[in-house]
């Protein structure tokens, strides 16, 4: 698990965004669409997001297809140190990372 959270969070583009959707599923499951209204980013980056988190049994949906909430899984539970060396470790990014924040009003 700690080498999937390496991957994930420091080894490819969006890892700023996962620790955010961890911790965020940390307070509380949501579905996608809270998610991407609270991060402030799409809807379909959230969802690609979460189909990582999954694939790498970091998070899992519970219910229906329509609004399912994604819990944090037994397994990273148990893995929890680890996110937290290595979130401590990341660069400190703009909260804002993968979004286009530039201003284009004159």
């Amino acid at each position: 698990m700690e080498k999937a959270l390496w991957y994930l969070l420091t080894g490819t583009r969006g890892g700023a965004n996962r620790a955010r959707i961890v911790r965020l599923l940390d307070d509380q499951p949501r579905n996608a669409n809270r998610l991407a209204a609270e991060l402030g980013v799409d809807y379909n980056t959230v969802r690609h997001h979460l189909d990582m988190l999954v694939d790498h049994d970091v998070v899992e949906p519970g219910g229906d297809d329509y609004g399912k909430l994604y819990f944090l899984t037994d397994r990273f539970e148990r893995h929890r140190e680890a996110f937290e060396r290595i979130t401590d470790r990341m660069e400190p990014r703009d909260a804002t990372d993968g979004v286009d924040t530039a201003d284009t009003t004159e």
